[in-house]
């Protein structure tokens, strides 16, 4: 039986939630609530771990289901009669079936179906073998009669469904889309119709086509009959592309994941991605990931309209690079002249010369004033050149070659035609025949339509977006390997040593036209859709999105996080185990004595915790260095010693890193159950492992980062958007050059802490090494997280946070153990009852002692001496501690406090301490008073 639900009714919209709600949870559904209702933007933060997928998800779905109510249509997730025609491929045909689906809340009406039985708390779908002359009324072979009924009432339908905003939910990554859905299966609405928009990479299920290097071009030359052969799974999408087929004939009835529509799309012999994007036509709620729906040619390609709709951008901390890359497009000169020699063929070939003649034309020119251009190059850096125009002085060069917002438009029209399909009568062999007329191959329709994209953007609206573009020319060298050339009988010959002169720099040219304006891209969004709503566990600071997107939130958020502050330790350290300070800039990054210190401090944090640890830097270059310091000199041996240690690849394919994950999991999985111990992760701030992946309980216990993560201060496009929002900070309410470039570091390093925390119940210690935290608090501590920003400790002494660390993990741990499970936090209410506490400040603490009520053997008095005044709590602090404790009967001494841990001395003496009082002292760094 399925969990009961709790129904919360929220701006006049009842939501059926799996749970009862975090504060958390309300404040999300409540925000976004409201922008739905006025069509508002939402800019919302929730720290990760406090269900704020299923707070989207409820809120949206049930505000839409209210809308469909409001039009007097049934509820999406209602069961229908298809109206499709096709021929039956019904398994109730061939033999009974019998269909169970556990509800608990939720009563489906199945009108005119076979009978329904209740029993036991579930719904027994009967369906009987029938004649062959009588089709089942859930599978696409209805009755005629019934198709045509069901098609004279579906304009009306359609058209008020039409009314009622679909959502389209975009998450950064694939892996977060299968965590989104896993939620949504928790939820009254996972019966609600849905689709999964992914790239045939993901979904194609063809023999001949998964192997291949380049699936989309080789589905394409299937598509298109090339060779002979044409896709037989493509002409089976129609077993499964409708909404209702899908839910009862092929048992997807709740909330599916892109590996069951491949699964199903394998034994069904029908193309998974194409039947994905029909079944967008009926859905209720469309998951892809987010630069879907940003990048203009994919919204194209994939025939996304968001006219109206729902815009969810989950995990959108990085939005902004998103957008701006979206409006982007780089090629190099060998592309470009492909480009051109494939439509030099055409009009040689007289292949509708009319189209494809002004498109050579365009490349030509295109070629000839980067050939130009080469002699007008600047040294930039070593063996790179380049040369950067704005946006205004790029108008001018293409006005030059006769290219203007007029004939630009004929361009397009051009390209439209050049693309289309068309069949001509021809002579085959001495026989008419239908073939089709050749067109450019996806490669170079690739490049005409990414550069007509850009182009697009710059004439749009009388130019109002060419200041928001820069155009960079850059010349480098890159090293290319000689390939094996065949000796005179055919064969290839390897020496074991490759020959000197086989590899060779070759010079590079490359063209790329750079957005610097999120907003360009948006602007396609915000004046489109109903209502956007932005929410990540990690955007802070906020204040960055209206200004860069060009979109005004009115409804923003900001929510705690559902732990309590027992459960999360986060801490700074400016120095290491040898007292050196450590101060992750490039200048000391270089130095061994930094590279040490670095890998010492590691090693002590692998002792104090068990368990996973998560280690960030702030690029591969230095987790490169680091890793061959700690090689040369064994400190790498001593972590493997400690932990199973794995290094995040650079590159690679996806199964390799997948595989490198396993591998992490297993050894905290295996190795738990046996000593509580051994593995750590290397791994780099915006890298694979720090977006979208889930690291549990023992998974991540405790999370280092390794200085600030700021992007590369010499890399190009990062120096003109600084000059960029410099020039336009004051007229558009941009941040300075040098606050957006802080800010992109504080996304990252928060991005990379959340990978800890992720339930209600999870522990975990953040450990934030470089000085600049402790120097500098209000302007490096500022960046971060609320939730961890309110929870930062500065520590002056790397003893001193070992301590304090080792107290916690083993506190955390212990508490884990005597509950029975180690993901259980420590919560000192487990050992003296809240009833039993009462308010108490710090002036009656200073001069009191301890009653003789509490049992000596099972309650710990300890006590720190000497703590100068500048050192006390603020006057009137108050602490909740039992008042039989206190005892006004001495007169307060200055410069002592006292200070009250209720922790059982049994599980401190026994478990960690070996039952030895000078351990304990040694432990807790305090005088102990039995």
């Amino acid at each position: 039986m399925a969990a009961p639900t709790v129904e919360y009714t929220i701006g006049g919209v009842k939501i059926q939630f799996p749970c009862k709600a975090y504060p958390s949870q309300l404040a999300m559904m409540n925000s976004i609530v409201r922008g739905l209702n006025h069509g508002q933007h939402c800019l919302l933060e929730s720290p990760t771990g406090s269900g704020k997928s299923l707070a989207l998800l409820c809120s949206t779905l049930a505000w839409q289901q209210a809308q469909y109510g409001k039009l007097d249509l049934c509820s999406p997730a209602e069961v229908k009669k298809p109206a499709v025609t096709t021929p039956c491929q019904c398994v109730c045909h061939s033999k009974p079936v019998a269909r169970l689906k556990p509800q608990a809340t939720a009563i489906i009406d199945l009108t005119s179906s076979p009978e329904v039985v209740k029993m036991s708390g579930y719904f027994v779908l009967l369906c009987v073998p029938q004649s062959p002359l009588v089709s089942c009324s859930l599978c696409p072979c209805a009755m005629a009669k019934g198709g045509q009924k069901a098609a004279e009432g579906k304009s009306s339908k359609d058209a008020k469904k039409k009314q009622v905003p679909k959502i389209f939910f975009g998450t950064r990554t694939h892996k977060q889309i299968t965590q989104v859905t896993h939620e949504l299966k928790r939820t009254l609405y996972s019966s609600t119709p849905m689709t999964i928009l992914s790239s045939r990479d993901h979904t194609c299920v063809h023999p001949d086509v998964v192997p291949h290097s380049n699936r989309n071009e080789r589905c394409k030359e299937l598509l298109e009959a090339k060779n002979g052969m044409t896709c037989r799974f493509k002409n089976g999408v129609h077993k499964m592309q409708d909404q209702n087929t899908l839910q009862w004939v092929h048992g997807l009835h709740q909330a599916w994941d892109i590996e069951d529509l491949v699964g199903l799309g394998g034994r069904l012999r029908a193309c998974s991605y194409y039947a994905a994007r029909d079944l967008m036509q009926d859905a209720c709620i469309v998951f892809c990931p987010y630069n879907y729906l940003l990048d203009p040619l994919i919204r194209e390609s994939m025939q996304i309209n968001l006219d109206g709709q729902i815009v969810i951008l989950d995990e959108a901390h990085n939005i902004e690079d998103c957008a701006r890359e979206s409006a982007s497009y780089t090629l190099n000169r060998p592309q470009l002249l492909s480009a051109r020699e494939e439509l030099d063929g055409m009009v040689t070939h007289n292949i509708r010369p009319s189209h494809h003649e002004p498109l050579r034309a365009f490349c030509c020119s295109l070629l000839n004033w980067m050939q130009e251009s080469c002699s007008v190059l600047a040294e930039r850096d070593f063996e790179t050149s380049c040369k950067v125009w704005d946006g205004r002085e790029v108008l001018g060069l293409f006005y030059t070659m006769g290219i203007t917002a007029d004939t630009f438009g004929m361009l397009q029209k051009h390209l439209e035609a050049a693309l289309e399909k068309e069949e001509r009568v021809g002579l085959v062999n001495g026989r008419e025949e239908t073939v089709e007329v050749s067109t450019i191959s996806s490669a170079t329709s690739s490049v005409l339509k990414s550069l007509f994209m850009v182009l697009d953007f710059l004439f749009r609206d009388k130019s109002r977006f060419a200041e928001d573009y820069r155009v960079a020319l850059q010349q480098s060298y890159m090293w290319t390997v000689a390939p094996d050339v065949p000796d005179p009988q055919g064969f290839f010959t390897r020496p074991n040593r490759r020959r000197p002169g086989a590899r060779s720099k070759a010079l590079v040219y490359t063209l790329s036209f750079w957005c610097l304006n999120p907003a360009v891209a948006f602007s396609d969004l915000s004046g489109r859709v109903r209502c956007i709503v932005l929410t990540s566990g990690t955007l802070s600071p906020m204040g960055s999105f209206s200004s860069e997107l060009g979109v005004k939130f009115s409804i923003q958020l900001e929510a705690s996080h559902v732990i309590s502050k027992s459960q999360v330790w986060v801490g700074t350290l400016g120095s290491g185990p040898q007292g050196r300070k450590l101060c992750a800039t490039f200048q000391h990054a270089e130095t061994y004595a930094f590279q040490d210190e670095v890998g010492a401090l590691l090693l002590r944090v692998c002792q104090a915790v068990g368990r996973g640890v998560l280690c960030f830097l702030p690029s591969y270059k230095m987790l490169d260095k680091l890793c061959d310091r700690w090689t040369n000199t064994g400190l790498w041996n001593k972590l493997e010693e400690r932990k199973t240690v794995i290094k995040e690849p650079r590159g690679g394919g996806k199964g390799d890193f997948d595989e490198l994950l396993q591998i992490y999991y297993d050894a905290i999985r295996i190795s738990g159950e046996a000593t509580g111990d051994r593995a750590l992760l290397m791994a780099v701030c915006r890298g694979k492992v720090s977006e979208g992946l889930d690291f549990t309980d023992d998974n991540a216990r405790a999370v280092v980062t390794i200085g600030i993560p700021f992007p590369n201060i010499k890399d190009l496009q990062v120096e003109l958007k600084m000059k960029y929002n410099d020039q336009h900070c004051k007229a558009r309410g941009l941040l300075s050059g040098s606050r957006w470039y802080e800010i992109q570091a504080y996304r990252a390093l928060n991005q990379a802490l959340g990978r800890c925390i992720r339930h209600k119940n999870d522990w975990g210690a953040l450990i934030l090494v470089d000085e600049r935290f402790g120097n500098n608090p209000n302007r490096y501590i500022s960046g971060l997280s609320k939730w961890v920003r309110n929870l930062v400790k500065h520590h002056d002494t790397f003893g001193a946070a070992m301590q304090s660390l080792v107290c916690f993990s083993q506190c955390q741990q212990g508490a884990g153990e005597r509950h029975g499970a180690a993901s259980q936090p420590f919560n000192s209410t487990d050992i003296m009852p809240p009833a039993s506490l009462s308010p108490v400040t710090v002036e009656e603490l200073s001069s009191c002692h301890p009653s003789q009520s509490p049992s000596t053997d099972s309650l710990l008095w300890a006590t720190v001496h000497n703590t100068t005044a500048s050192q006390a709590s603020a006057p009137n602090t108050q602490l909740e501690v039992p008042r039989s404790w206190v005892h006004p009967e001495t007169a307060g001494s200055t410069g002592v406090i006292f200070i009250f841990m209720y922790i059982h001395i049994d599980i401190l003496l026994n478990k960690f301490c070996g039952g030895s009082w000078s351990t304990l002292r040694g432990l807790i760094g305090v005088s102990v008073d039995n």
